[in-house]
Protein backbone atom coordinates (compact mmCIF):
# COMPACT_ATOMS: atom_id res chain seq x y z
CA UNK A 1 0.00 0.00 0.00
CA UNK A 2 1.54 3.28 -1.45
CA UNK A 3 1.72 6.39 1.19
CA UNK A 4 3.53 9.43 1.74
CA UNK A 5 6.72 9.25 4.18
CA UNK A 6 8.19 12.37 3.68
CA UNK A 7 8.02 15.14 6.55
CA UNK A 8 4.62 15.43 7.68
CA UNK A 9 5.31 19.42 8.54
CA UNK A 10 6.69 20.20 5.06
CA UNK A 11 2.62 19.84 3.96
CA UNK A 12 1.52 21.97 6.21
CA UNK A 13 4.04 24.80 4.83
CA UNK A 14 3.31 23.89 1.50
CA UNK A 15 -0.74 24.74 2.08
CA UNK A 16 0.16 27.69 4.04
CA UNK A 17 -1.54 26.41 7.28
CA UNK A 18 -1.34 23.57 9.79
CA UNK A 19 -3.38 20.89 8.98
CA UNK A 20 -2.57 19.27 12.53
CA UNK A 21 -0.99 15.92 10.56
CA UNK A 22 0.84 15.61 13.93
CA UNK A 23 -1.85 15.98 16.19
CA UNK A 24 -0.81 17.19 19.97
CA UNK A 25 2.43 18.13 18.58
CA UNK A 26 0.92 20.54 16.39
CA UNK A 27 -0.11 22.53 19.74
CA UNK A 28 3.18 22.81 21.04
CA UNK A 29 6.47 24.85 21.04
CA UNK A 30 8.54 21.93 18.49
CA UNK A 31 5.70 22.65 15.84
CA UNK A 32 7.89 23.43 12.85
CA UNK A 33 5.05 25.91 10.92
CA UNK A 34 5.56 28.05 13.58
CA UNK A 35 9.22 28.55 13.39
CA UNK A 36 8.65 28.62 9.32
CA UNK A 37 5.89 29.08 7.99
CA UNK A 38 6.78 29.84 4.20
CA UNK A 39 6.40 27.34 1.58
CA UNK A 40 9.26 24.81 1.74
CA UNK A 41 12.31 24.43 -1.20
CA UNK A 42 14.73 27.27 -2.13
CA UNK A 43 11.86 29.56 -3.47
CA UNK A 44 9.44 29.26 -0.73
CA UNK A 45 10.07 33.08 0.46
CA UNK A 46 10.16 34.74 -3.04
CA UNK A 47 6.58 32.81 -3.22
CA UNK A 48 5.54 34.03 -0.17
CA UNK A 49 6.29 37.74 -1.03
CA UNK A 50 4.53 37.37 -4.92
CA UNK A 51 1.94 34.73 -4.13
CA UNK A 52 -1.28 35.21 -6.47
CA UNK A 53 -2.91 32.24 -7.59
CA UNK A 54 -5.03 31.65 -10.39
CA UNK A 55 -8.51 29.89 -10.27
CA UNK A 56 -6.65 26.97 -10.87
CA UNK A 57 -3.99 27.12 -8.67
CA UNK A 58 -6.62 27.92 -6.12
CA UNK A 59 -8.43 24.59 -7.36
CA UNK A 60 -5.25 22.31 -7.23
CA UNK A 61 -4.66 23.81 -3.76
CA UNK A 62 -7.88 23.18 -2.17
CA UNK A 63 -7.97 19.18 -3.78
CA UNK A 64 -4.14 18.95 -2.54
CA UNK A 65 -5.18 19.73 0.91
CA UNK A 66 -8.14 17.63 1.47
CA UNK A 67 -5.62 14.56 0.35
CA UNK A 68 -3.28 15.35 2.77
CA UNK A 69 -5.73 15.92 5.81
CA UNK A 70 -7.13 12.68 5.64
CA UNK A 71 -3.57 11.04 4.20
CA UNK A 72 -4.64 10.00 0.68
CA UNK A 73 -2.55 9.87 -2.95
CA UNK A 74 -4.05 11.33 -5.40
CA UNK A 75 -5.61 7.83 -7.45
CA UNK A 76 -7.88 6.99 -4.23
CA UNK A 77 -8.66 10.68 -4.11
CA UNK A 78 -9.63 10.00 -7.36
CA UNK A 79 -11.85 7.20 -7.45
CA UNK A 80 -13.57 8.56 -4.35
CA UNK A 81 -14.52 11.69 -6.13
CA UNK A 82 -15.73 9.53 -9.41
CA UNK A 83 -17.45 7.85 -6.76
CA UNK A 84 -19.16 10.84 -5.17
CA UNK A 85 -19.64 12.18 -8.64
CA UNK A 86 -22.31 8.73 -9.31
CA UNK A 87 -23.85 9.22 -5.67
CA UNK A 88 -27.23 10.90 -5.24
CA UNK A 89 -27.07 14.64 -3.85
CA UNK A 90 -24.04 17.55 -3.69
CA UNK A 91 -20.78 16.01 -5.20
CA UNK A 92 -18.28 17.99 -2.86
CA UNK A 93 -20.61 16.95 0.19
CA UNK A 94 -20.41 13.04 -1.13
CA UNK A 95 -17.22 13.27 -1.24
CA UNK A 96 -16.57 14.72 2.03
CA UNK A 97 -18.61 12.52 3.74
CA UNK A 98 -16.83 9.68 1.95
CA UNK A 99 -13.42 10.61 3.56
CA UNK A 100 -15.18 10.75 6.69
CA UNK A 101 -16.43 7.48 7.20
CA UNK A 102 -13.02 5.78 6.31
CA UNK A 103 -12.21 3.04 9.18
CA UNK A 104 -9.06 5.47 9.95
CA UNK A 105 -10.53 8.38 10.61
CA UNK A 106 -13.61 7.08 12.33
CA UNK A 107 -11.02 5.66 14.95
CA UNK A 108 -9.58 9.42 14.96
CA UNK A 109 -13.00 11.06 15.02
CA UNK A 110 -13.79 9.10 18.25
CA UNK A 111 -10.69 10.63 20.06
CA UNK A 112 -8.61 6.96 20.30
CA UNK A 113 -5.49 8.34 18.56
CA UNK A 114 -3.78 11.33 18.25
CA UNK A 115 -4.20 12.21 14.71
CA UNK A 116 -5.08 10.03 11.75
CA UNK A 117 -1.93 8.78 11.16
CA UNK A 118 -1.72 7.18 14.46
CA UNK A 119 -4.90 6.17 13.91
CA UNK A 120 -3.94 4.24 10.20
CA UNK A 121 -1.03 2.66 12.42
CA UNK A 122 -3.36 1.15 14.79
CA UNK A 123 -5.83 0.09 12.58
CA UNK A 124 -3.71 -1.45 10.38
CA UNK A 125 -1.86 -3.26 13.19
CA UNK A 126 -5.17 -4.98 13.85
CA UNK A 127 -5.84 -3.10 16.98
CA UNK A 128 -9.53 -2.36 16.19
CA UNK A 129 -12.46 -4.48 15.05
CA UNK A 130 -15.48 -4.27 13.02
CA UNK A 131 -19.41 -5.04 14.13
CA UNK A 132 -17.06 -7.79 16.05
CA UNK A 133 -14.86 -8.94 12.79
CA UNK A 134 -11.11 -7.85 12.70
CA UNK A 135 -11.00 -4.37 10.58
CA UNK A 136 -6.83 -4.03 10.04
CA UNK A 137 -8.12 -1.91 6.36
CA UNK A 138 -7.84 1.85 6.71
CA UNK A 139 -9.50 2.45 3.67
CA UNK A 140 -12.46 0.48 4.31
CA UNK A 141 -15.81 2.34 4.91
CA UNK A 142 -18.11 1.82 7.61
CA UNK A 143 -21.75 2.76 7.69
CA UNK A 144 -24.38 3.83 9.76
CA UNK A 145 -25.40 1.41 12.23
CA UNK A 146 -21.50 -0.17 12.29
CA UNK A 147 -19.88 -1.11 15.82
CA UNK A 148 -16.33 0.01 15.82
CA UNK A 149 -14.39 -1.21 18.78
CA UNK A 150 -10.63 -2.32 20.32
CA UNK A 151 -9.92 -5.61 20.21
CA UNK A 152 -10.39 -7.67 23.01
CA UNK A 153 -6.96 -8.87 22.66
CA UNK A 154 -5.47 -5.61 22.68
CA UNK A 155 -6.73 -4.16 25.66
CA UNK A 156 -4.02 -5.43 27.66
CA UNK A 157 -1.58 -3.43 25.94
CA UNK A 158 -0.17 -0.37 28.05
CA UNK A 159 -1.22 2.35 25.24
CA UNK A 160 -4.70 0.82 25.84
CA UNK A 161 -4.78 0.86 29.19
CA UNK A 162 -4.68 4.53 29.24
CA UNK A 163 -6.41 5.14 26.38
CA UNK A 164 -9.58 5.82 28.25
CA UNK A 165 -8.53 8.60 30.49
CA UNK A 166 -6.95 10.32 27.34
CA UNK A 167 -9.91 9.77 25.06
CA UNK A 168 -11.92 11.55 27.90
CA UNK A 169 -10.39 14.77 26.95
CA UNK A 170 -11.11 14.29 23.54
CA UNK A 171 -13.82 15.56 22.07
CA UNK A 172 -16.15 12.65 20.02
CA UNK A 173 -17.74 13.34 16.59
CA UNK A 174 -21.66 13.99 17.92
CA UNK A 175 -22.72 11.83 15.09
CA UNK A 176 -20.72 9.21 16.52
CA UNK A 177 -21.73 7.37 20.14
CA UNK A 178 -18.77 6.54 22.08
CA UNK A 179 -18.35 4.45 25.15
CA UNK A 180 -15.50 4.43 26.95
CA UNK A 181 -15.65 1.66 28.89
CA UNK A 182 -15.68 -0.75 26.30
CA UNK A 183 -13.56 1.33 24.29
CA UNK A 184 -16.17 1.67 21.10
CA UNK A 185 -18.59 3.75 18.95
CA UNK A 186 -21.38 2.87 17.19
CA UNK A 187 -22.11 4.87 13.95
CA UNK A 188 -25.49 7.07 13.89
CA UNK A 189 -25.81 8.51 10.74
CA UNK A 190 -23.02 10.67 8.26
CA UNK A 191 -21.96 13.83 9.14
CA UNK A 192 -23.51 16.97 8.23
CA UNK A 193 -21.20 19.43 6.54
CA UNK A 194 -21.06 21.82 9.63
CA UNK A 195 -19.66 18.69 10.95
CA UNK A 196 -16.59 18.15 9.05
CA UNK A 197 -13.29 20.44 8.68
CA UNK A 198 -14.92 24.24 7.61
CA UNK A 199 -11.15 24.70 6.14
CA UNK A 200 -11.95 22.10 3.12
CA UNK A 201 -13.35 23.73 -0.01
CA UNK A 202 -15.43 20.89 -1.60
CA UNK A 203 -17.12 23.41 -4.43
CA UNK A 204 -13.19 23.94 -5.88
CA UNK A 205 -12.04 20.22 -5.46
CA UNK A 206 -15.65 19.52 -7.83
CA UNK A 207 -14.10 22.27 -9.90
CA UNK A 208 -10.89 21.41 -10.08
CA UNK A 209 -12.08 17.71 -11.39
CA UNK A 210 -14.72 18.68 -13.60
CA UNK A 211 -11.89 20.99 -16.49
Amino acid sequence: MAKYTGPACKLCRREGEKLFLKGSRCFSEKCSFDKRSFAPGEHGRIQARQERESVYGKQLRAKQKARRVYGILERQFRRYFGVARRTTGLTGLNLLQTLEMRMDNVVYRMGLADSRAQARQLVTHGHFNLNGSRADIPSMLVRPGDVVAVEESSHKLPFFKELPDYAEKRLCAPWIERDLKTMSGRILRKPERAEIDGNLSEQLIVEYYSR
